[in-house]
């Protein structure tokens, strides 16, 4: 294995990426990442599952995203690489194949992830401005967005900041509209503690976790930028456990709000939920001036999604598990810009493939197989002194998070397991032609490049 890069005491390293990213721009990327299409699109698909009471998947979701949240943030600090859990993996197991299988489920987490925002974007919320053909919109917006990631990290984050405060300025005023519902009376609490008939509380709440669990996927994809943030022993650790409790007092607001002033049934049935709150509140709001806020809250989240998949693939690639050429980086704009090309053709095709809730779900699967990992690294690697401070995470926590992430598993519909099931398998059959390549170059996979 490669020998160690130098780790300054604010856990900089050297790198050929810009470190561009200051500590607000990290916490506006992750809150950013967190509050883009999950709360926006899949609250109906939390009430299928739950009824009204969608407060309590979340409250799971939550506690599962903290606890592995503290795995990350000693991972981070502890070694501040691109490539995330892929290089975690490497240095725990030092088994290139462990290595290259978390990096491609990271790479088809964030590349199934966009695919769904993508769909979401043309549905519903879109209607209420215009109504234009589907796949089309789908597939000029995935354009879009590579064209704003090949423009650099620093713009893309900068587009993420005026993004997410619009984005959440929409959760603020479902917030209100509800506020404004519930004191006139009109509400129904009752609805908070009513489940889905036929599925025992616990069942359904333990289904709907799946779905609200993609609420919260943030941090992963923040793991990925660790050689573009300025400072990230410090950075990391505030942005990371801030955004995810300033995410999780914003879902409780809107799971609260949206569950009492909609009638379930017609909550589980919407594309645009949020916009379902809008129009029963008989709140004066023009359904269209709120369509375009989550249309950009959506945007925001595939933006943040591509960028993360496409600096997982530049970490595989420095890592010697992709074809040097994934790692090349324009002179000019310093981003990868081949992994971003074949990150956004990669989306454009699986945006074909399953409809919003289907997609979600496959991206916690692959997620939860990715923390699952990451979970077992941190234990692993415990005894490996690094000689910078970094931040430090209770054992217990990671067990925890190890034993929730496999609780998890055991909700899985079969068919997110089968669009999972060929992820890997594709990605074996690649990690198979890379090593045969570069063994008859003499360099043998994930033995190129330092890992840590």
């Amino acid at each position: 294995m490669a020998t160690d890069t130098e780790v300054t005491e604010s856990g900089e390293t050297e790198t050929k990426l810009k470190r561009g990213i200051t500590p607000m721009l990290l916490f506006f990327f992750i809150v950013g990442d967190t509050l883009g299409a999950g709360i926006y699109t899949l609250v109906g698909s939390m009430a299928k599952d739950v009824g009204g009471a969608i407060w309590l998947p979340l409250l799971f979701a939550l506690v599962l995203a903290l606890l592995t949240a503290g795995t990350y943030a000693e991972l981070i600090t502890k070694y501040p690489h691109a490539g995330g859990a892929a290089r975690y993996a490497e240095r725990a197991f030092n088994k290139p194949y462990a290595t290259f299988i978390i990096g491609w489920l990271m790479l088809a987490s964030g590349i199934t992830t966009s695919a769904a925002l993508a769909n979401a974007f043309a549905g519903d919320y879109l209607k209420a401005l215009i109504d234009l053909p589907s796949v089309p919109v789908t597939l000029v917006f995935i354009g879009l967005l590579v064209a704003i990631n090949l423009r650099g990290v620093r713009e893309s984050l900068m587009a993420n900041v005026g993004a997410t405060v619009i984005e959440m300025t929409g959760l603020l005023i479902i917030i209100i509209v509800a506020a404004i519902v519930f004191g006139r009376g009109d509400a129904d609490p009752g609805r908070l503690t009513t489940f889905a008939e036929g599925v025992t509380p616990i069942q359904g709440a333990f289904a709907a976790t799946v779905t609200a669990f993609f609420s919260f996927l943030g941090f992963e994809a923040a793991a990925n930028m660790a050689e573009e943030v300025k400072a990230p022993t410090k950075a990391y650790p505030r942005a990371l456990f801030g955004a995810i409790l300033t995410a999780a007092v914003i879902y409780l607001l809107i799971a609260l709000g949206a569950a009492a002033v909609v009638p379930t049934d017609q909550l589980a049935d919407s594309e645009g939920p949020l916009l379902e709150v809008i129009k029963a509140s008989a709140v004066s709001f023009p359904p269209w001036l709120f369509g375009a806020i989550a249309l950009v809250a959506i945007g925001n989240g595939a933006l943040l999604f591509m960028v993360m998949a496409s600096r997982a693939t530049y970490g595989l690639a420095e890592a010697g598990l992709l074809p040097r050429i994934f790692g090349e980086v324009a002179s000019t704009r310093r981003t990868p810009w081949f992994a971003i090309l074949v990150v956004g053709a990669m989306t454009m095709v699986m945006s074909f493939v399953g409809d919003v809730s289907t997609l979600a779900d496959t991206t916690v699967l692959l997620l939860v197989l990715v923390f699952i990992s990451a979970n077992v690294s941190v234990l692993v690697l415990k005894k490996d002194e690094v000689s910078h401070p970094y931040f430090r995470t209770p054992s217990i926590v990671s067990i925890l998070a190890l034993v929730a992430s496999i609780a998890l598993l055991t909700q899985q519909s079969l068919q997110t397991w089968l669009i999972s099931g060929a992820y890997v398998v594709v990605g074996t059959v690649l990690f198979l032609i890379a090593r045969a390549h570069r063994g008859r170059q003499g360099d043998p996979v994930g033995d190129s490049d330092p890992v840590a």
